[in-house]
C-alpha cells in the first residue's frame, strides 16, 4: 500500500505531539478508557480471526492454482495480525477470549447474511466489506493511546488483497460486462450491512461507543463530527467501487 510520508514535526508540534501522546497513555489508567481499548481490540481481533477462516474457505472457489496460493498468502498475513491483537491485548492484561467473546455473534451474523454466492462476490465483498470495516477502525484509532494506534494501523495495512480483488474483478468485467451489475447490487448490499453493523456493534459497548464519538475525555458526543466521519465512509466506498469498475 503506498503511504504519503510523515511530515518532519517543528519543535512546535513536536512537543505537542509529546504533550499529546503522554496525555493518551495517560488515559490507560482510566477504567472506561482502557475498557474501550479492550473492546476495539477485542472485535479486531475477532474479525482477523474470521479473515483467516474465510479466506481459507474463499480459497476453495478460487479458479486457479496462482488465486488459492494468492489467498492461502493472505489467510496467513490475517492470523499474523490476530496474534499481534492478542498478544497486545494480553499486555493490556485482558484476557484475549472474553475481550472477543462480544463481537463474536454479531460478526458471525454479519458474515453469515452476507455470504458470497461465488468467486466474484467473495472479491467483492473483501475489498469494500472490509473496505468499510477498515475505515471505521481507522477512525477509532485516531483517539488510541499511541502505541495502540500504531498497531491498528499495521494491523489494518493492506497485505495485497486489494490489488487482487480489483485486478480480477476487472478482469471479470471485461470477459462479461453482464456480470457489473449484479456485483454493484452486491456492492450496495455490503455497505449497508457494514455501516448497520458497525453502528449497532459500537452501541452495544458503552465504552467503545464513547470513544468512537472523540475520545473518552470529550464534553458530550460530537453528533456533527460522527455525521463527517460516516460520510468518509461512504466516499471511500464509492472510490472502490469505482476502482472496481462498478457504479456505487
Amino acid at each position: 500500500m503506498t503511504q504519503i510520508p510523515d511530515l518532519p514535526a517543528t519543535e512546535g508540534t513536536a512537543g505537542a505531539n509529546t504533550a499529546g501522546e503522554s496525555h493518551s497513555e495517560a488515559l490507560l489508567e482510566d477504567p472506561q478508557f482502557r475498557a474501550a481499548v479492550v473492546d476495539l481490540l477485542g472485535a479486531l481481533a475477532y474479525g482477523e480471526l474470521i479473515a483467516f477462516e474465510r479466506l481459507a474457505e474463499d480459497a476453495k472457489m478460487a479458479p486457479t492454482l496462482e488465486d488459492k496460493a494468492a489467498l492461502a498468502a493472505m489467510a496467513t498475513a490475517e492470523f499474523q495480525h490476530f496474534t499481534m491483537l492478542r498478544d497486545r491485548l494480553a499486555e493490556l492484561g485482558a484476557d484475549p477470549t472474553e475481550a472477543m467473546q462480544p463481537f463474536v455473534r454479531p460478526l458471525t451474523e454479519f458474515h453469515e447474511r452476507t455470504a458470497p454466492a461465488d468467486w466474484l462476490e467473495s472479491l467483492v465483498k473483501a475489498y469494500v466489506g472490509d473496505g468499510i470495516a477498515t475505515d471505521f477502525y481507522r477512525e477509532v484509532a485516531q483517539h488510541l493511546d499511541p502505541k495502540t494506534r500504531q498497531l491498528v494501523q499495521e494491523v489494518l495495512a493492506d497485505t495485497g488483497h486489494a490489488e487482487f480483488a480489483v485486478e480480477r474483478v476487472r478482469a471479470a468485467i471485461e470477459r462479461d460486462p453482464k456480470v457489473s451489475g449484479r456485483l454493484a447490487l452486491w456492492g450496495r448490499r455490503l455497505m449497508g450491512e457494514a455501516l448497520s453493523q458497525a453502528q449497532r456493534v459500537a452501541a452495544e459497548r458503552d465504552a467503545l461507543s464513547a470513544l468512537v464519538v472523540g475520545g473518552m475525555d470529550l464534553k458530550g458526543f460530537d453528533l456533527a463530527e460522527i455525521g463527517r466521519m460516516f460520510a468518509r465512509l461512504t466516499e471511500n466506498h464509492v472510490r472502490r467501487m469505482a476502482a472496481l469498475g462498478l457504479s456505487a
